[in-house]
């Protein structure tokens, strides 16, 4: 039993890696339709709270499952480690949403939720499952050190993220169609919840010093940053002049 769960482990570390290269490459030339991307085409659509409700809940729901069968799901260092995680998908599932509930407007394509879900069930069984099952918290002499670093890397990140989707929000309900966000870093980067998104899983990799961690913050970074390229070209072509050009699209001074 336990040798065939390491095999799937692996496996589905192996899959972590390989859908990156492909999701960053579609991106690249095709954008995922939902928000200021929205095009007809792919199919039937719901509403965007329960869509990001039911496509993020893997990372809850999951995670709670399989942590207890894991050999260290009573180790305070096990506990501890996989709180960041929680915290971060407990606002993206249940409080994230809940900001939404008037933005019924746009449809969310249910493919694109169906994209999504399955790959937070694979991410939720990897990050849980090493977290609760396959670290040696034993040897691991620096486990503080990098836990208390990626830590507050991690923190600042949710940080920016949770600011930056405020908001956007905030705009929104204001109605009379998309403006130009400003303040903060706003002032750096088109997108800094992406920017923050990012910092966030950075984090977590030193937390976990894991090739999950890692895994994931590559994914992250596959996923997001066409899709911050895409947005900053967006907001160029529709404000035109008006729009600050000497904003990044997602990593401040750089890209």
């Amino acid at each position: 039993m336990a040798s065939s769960d390491q095999t799937f482990f692996h496996n589905c570390l192996i899959a972590l890696y390989l859908i990156a290269p492909p999701t960053f490459i579609s991106l690249r030339f095709l954008q995922a339709p939902y928000g200021k991307h929205r095009r007809p085409g792919w199919g039937p659509t719901m509403s965007p709270p329960l869509a990001w409700f039911l496509m993020e809940s893997p990372t809850l729901w999951l995670t709670l499952l399989l942590f207890p069968s894991g050999r260290h799901s009573s180790n305070p260092k096990a506990l501890l480690l996989i709180t960041p995680f929680l915290f971060h998908y407990f606002h993206r599932t249940c409080l994230y949403p809940l900001r939404l509930h008037r933005n019924t407007a746009s449809g969310f394509p249910v493919s694109v939720a169906a994209m999504a879900f399955g790959f937070n069930l694979l991410n939720a069984y990897l990050q849980g499952r090493w977290v609760s099952e396959y670290k040696d918290y034993e040897s691991d002499g620096w486990f503080w050190w990098r836990f208390m670093g990626g830590l507050a890397v991690f923190g600042y990140g949710m940080g920016v993220n949770i600011w930056s989707d405020s908001v956007l929000v905030g705009l929104k309900k204001e109605g009379g169609g998309y403006k130009v966000p400003k303040g903060g870093w706003f002032e750096l980067v088109s997108c800094p919840n992406y920017y923050g998104e990012i910092v966030e899983w950075v984090g977590w990799a030193a937390m976990t010093w894991s090739w999950a961690g890692l895994g994931f913050f590559l994914y992250t970074c596959a996923n997001l940053v066409p899709r911050a390229r895409a947005n900053h070209r967006w907001y160029l072509e529709k404000f035109g002049e008006d729009y600050p050009r000497g904003r990044k699209a997602v990593i401040p001074f750089l890209y």
